[in-house]
């Protein structure tokens, strides 16, 4: 099953997705997700060969990336055959491990966050 089809039942009885779910914690579009899902399936990639990949002008890729970089969920190097002009890099994701121990902790996070605005409000 691919992951963003992976549903969890809320306790309203709504169900959720994990895209979903990163969408409001981290306002991660579909493209920034389908970026993020590619990195993580294999070796570092290009802006140039993420756009082929998905089919997107380079600005969204450019976009994408720099918003999970500056999230910590992806990494970016200079690639060492880039010569002269801009310099072109390759962008890594973080490994798996670490990646899924900072979603749970940033959920927690805004949970505790969320209980103690609760707390306050309501008194007890």
């Amino acid at each position: 099953m691919e992951i963003e089809n992976v549903k969890i039942r809320l306790p309203s009885g709504k169900e959720a997705g994990l895209v979903d779910a990163l969408g409001f914690c981290y306002d991660i579009s579909d493209t920034d997700f389908q970026v993020l899902r590619i990195l993580m399936k294999g070796t570092g990639k290009t802006e140039d060969e993420l756009s082929s990949m998905l089919h997107l002008s380079k600005a969204s890729i450019n976009r994408s990336v720099n918003k999970l970089a500056s999230l910590g969920f992806i990494e970016r190097e200079k690639d060492p055959n880039s010569k002269g002009g801009r310099p072109r890099f390759i962008y890594t994701s973080i490994s798996y491990e670490k990646l899924t121990e900072k979603i749970a902790r940033d959920l927690k996070y805004c949970a505790d966050i969320f209980s103690s605005s609760f707390v306050n409000q309501f008194g007890h």
